[in-house]
């Protein structure tokens, strides 16, 4: 029987969030929104949160993983990605949007049963249009760097052309609500008794 790939987590701390600022330090129950997925996802793996600027005081009590500056400003997750993963050296890396509640480390083993010597990404996808979930997905570390830097210099594409350079396999999901996020006050305002 084959001992399953070491997998990291790069926990995704780095946009602007402009329409609900400093969302990821709101009370998600005991904790700050971030340190809330960082519970759910980390559960011992290697973990780095790619971030724009140093945490809040407050949220980084909460976690004790390495934070990454990314390293090409305003360039969206796929730079954050990028950053992270440099720092990393797990050959397989989980990529979690930090504003993303309800992921958990059973998502994570659930694709992690998908690797094999032929994929070099696994991505959940969902709903009656199969809606991919990149930044809920497992990427083969090496691969996603040696394609996503020139995608990243190239321009304005991002990690869904990157997908599209890899092998890549699909994993259906059913519970949709796991890659809920949250980007407005409606957005939390409507998951917070999920909180409590």
């Amino acid at each position: 029987m084959t001992a399953a790939p070491e997998i990291g987590i790069c926990l995704l701390a780095g946009g602007e969030a402009t329409r609900l600022p400093g969302k990821l330090n709101l009370a998600a129950g005991d904790v700050p929104l971030l340190a809330r997925v960082y519970r759910n996802v980390a559960t011992g793996r290697p973990t780095v949160v790619s971030v724009r600027e140093p945490l809040d005081a407050f949220t980084a009590g909460f976690i004790s993983a390495q934070c990454v500056v990314d390293r090409w400003p305003q360039r969206g997750p796929l730079s954050g990605l990028l950053s992270a993963m440099s720092e990393l050296r797990s050959p397989w890396v989980f990529a979690a949007a930090g504003d993303a509640p309800f992921l958990d480390a059973a998502l994570i083993d659930a694709l992690a049963a998908q690797i094999g010597d032929d994929v070099d990404a696994v991505v959940p996808v969902h709903g009656e249009r199969a809606r991919m979930e990149p930044l809920a997905a497992l990427y083969r570390r090496e691969a996603f760097l040696r394609e996503g830097l020139p995608v990243l210099l190239a321009g304005d594409a991002g990690v869904r052309t990157v997908i599209g350079r890899l092998r890549t396999r699909e994993f259906p999901c059913a519970d949709e609500r796991q890659f809920t996020n949250i980007n407005t006050a409606a957005d939390f305002a409507a998951v917070r008794e999920a909180f409590a």
